[in-house]
């Protein structure tokens, strides 16, 4: 799922503004390439939700602090402390001392929420502890700290005021065992607020979301302490629940703070630039909260960039929360160092786009049944999240919510006609001129560059849990064509079937660029013969290049 990232401050402690950023999308940026929009956007902090080892390798020297989270799905298999000390050797202490400034280890995504299919990881706790443990014995415990970042509903729900808060009653001597730990090894607490959601779920003011509330609708605790944002809400509810556990003093972290732009009622770009314009100021200022005035609060943004493979089980704006696009291009202003500057952030360099050109319906309705089918098979496999009501698509005509799908889904198979990814049953044409309609973007993917090597995801690497028997092998680096030699440009070829490049939801963020023949590679080779690497993802690997092997050899 995601990453952030901290701002230094050279004088006074101050709240720092982190971002998340999470991996889950089709084409992915270059790890260097977001190493190095992080810091033109003096970001100093990176939370990755999901990483492999090239991503920890370009932040090697960076002077980004990262944190590393363990996927939930891995937890049970780190109960074993012999099993985490083997991680934590290979995957934590082995990148520090290839000058990786690990910071935190995210010990699972919210495992005590049941917001996700009512699936709590009770035993999370247990893995935090033993993962602690084992950094304190091997030297690291005190630059390095586990954490369990939580969402909202960890906290007994509906409450009226923040003193009412308390940790719900099935997780409530867990947290507390859990806290104290956390505290006596100097470890922050890590809480989950999305103020546009849980407004929205309370069915207060829509106001009420925003730091610069423009409404008359406030709170007042019975302490005489008024709210007039969630933001202070959340946070102090949180702070109500730490002090009943019997710990006072603990510091607390805003590990993911956002604004969705699509698919949520007040989801857009405008709506999502206003809240940072007062955010980020205030995490900047140490204003604090009622309960907690001057304190500085740490805040992660969520998120850098949208992720179109995300599951959407409470809603569609689960895909729809970055700060840029998925090409790196940013979709709103917003000023990243807190000083409430008016300006665009840094876009991503060197982002190469796929062909302009789009794939539509073309208007045959002779058979409905087919074209239903092709449309609802396009948007399993694709993001159709904009046409759902209240997106940024759902204003759509019939013919253009087909076309849209169709879209989507052609760009995620790398625009691969051979493949017949426009076909859809005779249903599909290509066409030149750019579709979109109003605020309803006909997106054109990006060539990802990215090393698609699936072998291992990086919390399985020590527990046997891999994805590796989703493809069937990995080639090395060929060149493509002689006059490749010239230009320099190298391609790596990764062999997957079609069915599983087609089929399989996790091989869509491999699926990068689909080959069939010598004559698509020099097709491809034409188009991009600027790009320094290519990377495609070949159906067969039975076909012949010139001087494949010779390339091969002088490697």
């Amino acid at each position: 799922m995601t990453c952030c990232v901290f701002l230094f401050s050279t004088n006074v402690v101050e709240g720092v503004i982190g971002i998340n950023w999470g991996r889950m999308t089709t084409n992915r940026l270059i790890p260097s390439m977001v190493v190095d929009l992080l810091l033109q956007n003096e970001i100093r902090e990176v939370r990755l939700f999901s990483t492999s080892k090239n991503v920890l390798e370009a932040f090697s020297r960076s002077g980004i602090d990262v944190t590393i989270t363990i996927p939930n799905q891995n937890l049970k298999g780190m109960l074993d402390p012999k099993a985490v000390r083997r991680w934590i050797n290979q995957r934590i202490i082995s990148f520090i001392r290839e000058e990786v400034d690990i910071r935190y280890i995210s010990v699972g995504t919210d495992p005590y929420s049941k917001a996700y299919n009512n699936l709590t990881f009770y035993y999370a706790s247990d893995v935090l502890k033993i993962v602690q443990n084992t950094l304190n014995d091997a030297g690291y415990g005190g630059k390095v700290k586990a954490i369990i970042s939580h969402f909202f509903d960890v906290l007994n729900p509906n409450i009226s005021k923040p003193s009412e808060a308390d940790f719900r009653p099935d997780i409530k001597n867990i947290l507390t065992d859990l806290i104290r730990f956390q505290r006596e090894n100097n470890a922050p607490f890590f809480m989950d607020i999305f103020p546009i959601y849980y407004v929205h779920l309370r069915g207060w003011d829509s106001e009420f979301a925003f730091l610069d509330n423009k409404s008359n609708f406030s709170i007042v605790d019975y302490n005489g302490l008024k709210y007039t944002n969630a933001f202070d809400f959340l946070h102090d509810s949180f702070l109500w629940a730490i002090r009943k556990a019997g710990v006072r003093d603990m510091k607390l972290v805003a590990g993911q703070v956002g604004w969705p732009t699509d698919g949520y009622p007040n989801a857009s770009p405008e709506n999502a630039e206003r809240f940072y314009k007062s955010l980020l100021p205030f995490v900047t200022s140490n204003r604090g909260t009622p309960l907690q005035p001057g304190a500085p609060i740490d805040t992660y943004l969520h998120s850098l960039s949208d992720e179109n493979l995300l599951k959407i089980d409470r809603g569609a704006f689960q895909r729809h929360w970055g700060i840029y696009r998925f090409d790196g291009v940013p979709k709103y202003k917003i000023d990243f160092t807190g000083q409430g500057r008016d300006i665009f952030p840094t876009k991503a360099q060197g982002v190469t786009r796929m062909p302009q050109r789009w794939c539509i319906f073309n208007g045959d309705v002779s058979n409905v049944t087919a074209l239903k089918a092709e449309f609802e098979m396009a948007c399993q496999y694709a993001d159709c999240t904009p046409l759902a009501p209240g997106g940024s698509c759902s204003h759509l005509d019939f013919q253009h919510n087909i076309s849209y799908a169709f879209n989507v889904y052609f760009q995620m198979t790398g625009q691969y006609a051979e493949n017949k990814s426009c076909s859809f049953q005779g249903l599909g044409k290509v066409i030149p001129d750019n579709p979109s309609i109003g605020t309803c973007i006909f997106p054109v993917e990006i060539l990802a560059a990215e090393e698609a090597v699936a072998g291992v995801s990086f919390g399985a690497a020590l527990l046997g849990a891999t994805s590796g028997e989703m493809i069937h092998r990995v080639y090395r680096l060929a060149m493509l064509l002689p006059f490749l030699l010239w230009s320099k440009t190298w391609l790596k070829t990764v062999c997957f079937t079609r069915r599983n490049c087609r089929r399989n939801s996790y091989l869509h963020s491999h699926c990068i660029f689909h080959v069939g023949s010598s004559r698509n590679l020099r097709t491809i080779a034409e188009v991009y013969l600027n790009q320094t690497l290519l990377i495609a993802i070949v159906e067969s690997c039975d076909f012949s290049l010139p001087n494949q092997h010779a390339a091969l050899d002088s490697l």
